[in-house]
């Protein structure tokens, strides 16, 4: 069944929410002062990753694709995987779902963000940071997460294993992301999604918190460019090589 372009837009819209209020409301859980989960591990968060793509993907991926990410539909265009004419809608209302949804994270916490006073912490809930403040290590490390992020949710959504089980394979980006997040997620965050990082540090920028800080303007286009980059490396490999 083929979905009207407004009725795709509004999944991507409410999947791209559900992937920031997922995924960085598991760092504010971590990081911010008298939370329940405060000073757990780093396996919390990505599981909180993960099911912030696999849960939205298990709703949507028939629907609108649940790209959520701007990369990978500007990639899928690049191939010809994807109508240029929608990519800018598709990028809009990505943009604007992961406003609305580190909105939600800040109404959420609010409270913690007042204890809170370390302004990194602060920042790392809505944005990435690279823990070294290398910009070179940074987007290293964003277009290698990224690049396998892409080439490998084409692989496991276009793979002919899963053809008659596709909701097994969106169930498989989950932990795709969850294993990315644990295994190369300490330099950065990662990002691997401009509207992810890009929406959340509009954000935390406009937003009158009560111990903010910088917003780090300076990093900003890393985890935009890097990913774009690789989303359309990854799926022009993949589809040069095995569609």
């Amino acid at each position: 069944m083929t979905y009207a372009l407004g009725t795709r837009l509004i999944a991507e819209f409410i999947g791209t929410a559900l992937l920031v209020i997922l995924g960085n409301g598991s760092v504010a859980n971590v990081d911010l002062k008298g939370t329940k989960g405060n000073g757990s591990d780093w396996m919390l968060i990505a599981v909180g990753y993960g099911a912030g793509v696999m849960i939205p993907a298990m709703m949507f991926g028939s629907i609108s694709g649940n790209h959520i990410n701007p990369a990978f539909t500007i990639g899928l265009a690049v191939s010809g995987l994807f109508p240029w004419n929608e990519v800018l809608p598709y990028i809009a209302v990505q943009m604007a779902g992961a406003i609305v949804g580190q909105l939600l994270v800040v109404a959420a916490y609010k409270p913690h963000y007042d204890l809170t006073e370390d302004t990194q912490h602060i920042l790392g809930t809505f944005s990435t940071i690279n823990a070294t403040k290398s910009k070179l290590n940074g987007f290293i490390n964003e277009f290698l997460g990224s690049y396998i992020l892409f080439i490998a949710a084409l692989g496991i959504t276009k793979a002919p294993f899963f053809q008659n089980n596709l909701g097994t394979a969106h169930m498989g980006l989950g932990f795709l992301v969850a294993t990315l997040v644990a295994s190369l997620g300490g330099p950065t965050g990662p990002g691997l999604n401009p509207a992810r990082d890009l929406g959340p540090r509009l954000v935390h920028w406009l937003f009158p918190l009560k111990h903010k800080g910088s917003s780090d303007w300076g990093y900003a286009w890393v985890p935009v460019l890097a990913p774009i980059l690789a989303g359309i490396a990854g799926i022009a490999t993949y589809k040069g090589f095995f569609m």
